[in-house]
């Protein structure tokens, strides 16, 4: 039987402790939904191992699949050039394909919605609170683009109104948008971050929700986040994706 790519999960890595840990949270429920598959992670800065120790060690083993997936919410500069540059230099016995990022996908709707339940809405709450869908940012105008089209998607989904706020590079603020949503008439405001882990940008959204009624948690290992990166995954291993440096 033909032996199945090794799934190396590359996330950015971080200073902050909460970021790793948070990714390993991912990673152990992505091998709980799918246990036969082989899930391996490599961060791209600050925290071990690196990706290029991890692509080391599985040719080392003899692994000759891997499908590598970006740990990223959007198509910006990490998925554009650092991992693809990351890629090539991985050992030459090593047939790679790079899979897609996270978002958009309705799963990926779905967790921040879970997440806005656990902190305390409930469904009948929806028509009457505004939603800032707070991501890290970019200024890669691809990125934000993405992130406003996710933002008026979602308000058709039925709350009162949905608006985009960005923790860098970009602009409108979180601080900012929360009382937008009020004067737009909203009774309530919940700040959703659009991010997978704790770390630096997210603290900004979390300063910047202070006059919110609600935040929500980080994504993180949320079940459909999980099952995002297996679609990913599965879509990668198709013959039709290009195998990296091939």
């Amino acid at each position: 039987m033909r032996t199945k790519p090794v799934l190396l999960v590359i996330a950015h890595g971080s200073r902050d402790p909460r970021h790793a840990a948070t990714v390993h949270a991912l990673v152990r429920r992505v091998r709980s939904l799918r246990p036969g598959l082989r899930v391996e992670t490599g961060f791209l800065d600050f925290t071990i191992p690196s990706v290029h120790g991890v692509l080391e060690s599985l040719a080392a083993e003899g692994v000759r699949d891997v499908v590598a997936l970006p740990l990223l919410l959007t198509r910006a500069f990490h998925a554009k050039a650092d991992i693809p540059a990351v890629l090539r230099d991985a050992p030459p016995r090593l047939r790679i394909r790079q899979a897609e990022v996270l978002g958009p996908s309705p799963l990926l709707l779905s967790a921040l919605e879970r997440r806005l339940y656990e902190a305390g809405l409930t469904p009948a709450d929806r028509s009457s609170t505004g939603v800032v869908l707070a991501s890290a940012g970019s200024s890669d105008p691809e990125a934000i683009a993405v992130i406003a089209r996710l933002a008026r998607d979602w308000q058709r989904t039925g709350w009162c109104a949905v608006r985009p706020a960005f923790a860098s590079a970009s602009l409108p603020r979180t601080e900012d948008a929360v009382p937008e949503l009020r004067e737009l008439g909203c009774a309530r405001v919940a700040v959703a971050p659009y991010v997978l882990a704790p770390g630096f940008l997210p603290d900004r959204i979390a300063r910047g929700a202070a006059e919110a009624d609600v935040l929500a948690e980080v994504l993180g290992p949320a079940p459909e986040v999980a099952r995002v990166l297996l679609e990913r995954y599965d879509a990668a291993r198709t013959p039709a994706l290009a195998a990296v440096g091939a």
